[in-house]
């Protein structure tokens, strides 16, 4: 058989990587903790159902994985971040998460996540100029 790598791609071919990583994960992974995976998205939005942010991301076997938090800016410190972030990790609690991640750039928001009670656990120099900090927060 000869094979060739391709950089083309489509959504099935995505999804076959994807699933057949998790099936690899599966058999490492605790009997109690297999299945264990939801989405968890968390959306500002105003009484007429327009979006103003939210949260993205994902339970995964016993954590809560954070992709993308975003709030408009000119409602920018008036705790809606808070309010997001609280919701996702009720929610990971709820599901029996022991910890949430993350990762920001230093322009972005790495005081805010502290203020959270997130600590930064790894951080990469000159991640296109800027400091890329991974965090962890303890939820249980």
């Amino acid at each position: 058989m000869e094979l060739s790598i391709s950089t083309e791609s489509n959504a099935d071919d995505k999804s076959y990587v994807r699933n057949q990583m998790a099936a690899f994960n599966q058999k490492h992974f605790p009997q109690e903790l297999r299945g264990r995976y939801q989405e968890v998205n968390v959306f500002l939005k105003d009484a007429d159902g327009h979006i103003h942010g939210g949260l993205v991301g994902e339970i995964c076997w016993n954590w809560l994985e954070i992709h993308y938090l975003y709030v408009d800016e000119q409602l920018r410190h008036g705790g809606y971040g808070t309010k997001l972030l609280d919701e996702a990790e009720r929610i990971a609690r709820e599901k029996k998460c022991d910890f949430s991640k993350l990762d920001t750039l230093s322009f972005q928001a790495l005081d805010f996540y502290k203020k959270q009670g997130y600590e930064t656990y790894g951080v990469i120099p000159n991640a296109g100029g800027f400091e890329h900090y991974y965090l962890k927060k303890d939820l249980s």
